[in-house]
């Protein structure tokens, strides 16, 4: 799991990565409101922990901002108690949860995985479906009627990706970054030759109908089978 962090007060920030850090997260740290935004607008985040009071670009015009563009990775502000109304009007923006300052490291991890869980929109079990397909999380494979799909490591990691961003559209450097890295040696084309991999592994069972190419762009998972 990946979380950006957008906090101008250094030492708050620092403590937020560390938190972030010791539960096994992969983090980003940013304390400009504008570099934030740059690094939130690419996506490849799973997750989103947003100041409001931010130098140069405010929580809120982030927020606001990313909505507009599609971007749908869950975001937690963060405000001081006399500034609720300002994380009121984040929640209205498309923000999905706020928390005041000070806060305990053990609320703002529950609210991190309350947040996780509604957009994963998983079961119980913390698995994740697409149509008749279900991506068991803990085994890294997915199933139909308890038949394997025997995804390799790379497939696996790339439905799930699309998976927790359902009706998002993801470009393929989104794509490549994430599940490659920009440090690989891999092509970026290698995006296009695993999603061809994994809808031949979909196919049997209609779920490559969610998967949809966006001509020049990228890709985007459907919530439900386009035609």
């Amino acid at each position: 799991m990946k979380v950006l962090v957008l906090e101008d007060d250094l030492d708050l920030l620092k403590a937020i990565l560390e938190i972030f850090d010791n539960e096994s997260f992969e983090t980003t740290g940013v304390s400009k409101g504008d570099d934030g935004y740059f690094l939130a607008e690419q996506g490849g985040y799973d997750l989103i922990i947003l100041d409001v009071m931010l130098p140069i670009l405010s929580g809120l015009e982030i927020v606001k901002r990313l909505r507009k563009q599609q971007v749908l990775t869950p975001v937690i502000m963060l405000t001081a108690k006399d500034s609720v109304e300002d994380c009121v009007n984040g929640l209205d923006a498309g923000a999905d949860d706020y928390i005041t300052k000070p806060f305990s490291t053990s609320i703002l991890l529950a609210r991190a995985r309350a947040a996780l869980r509604r957009r994963s929109s998983g079961d119980l079990d913390g698995n994740l479906t697409c149509g008749p397909i279900v991506l068991a999380v803990s085994l890294r494979d997915a199933f139909v009627d308890e038949q394997s799909l025997k995804l390799t490591p790379k497939e696996y990691e790339l439905f799930e990706f699309f998976l927790r961003n359902k009706d998002q559209i993801l470009s393929r450097d989104q794509i490549f970054e994430r599940i490659w890295g920009f440090d690989s040696d891999s092509a970026s084309s290698a995006v296009d030759v695993y999603v061809h991999h994994l809808r031949k592994k979909l196919a049997p069972y209609e779920g490559d109908l969610f998967l949809k190419t966006i001509r020049g762009v990228g890709y985007l998972l459907k919530g439900e089978p386009h035609v």
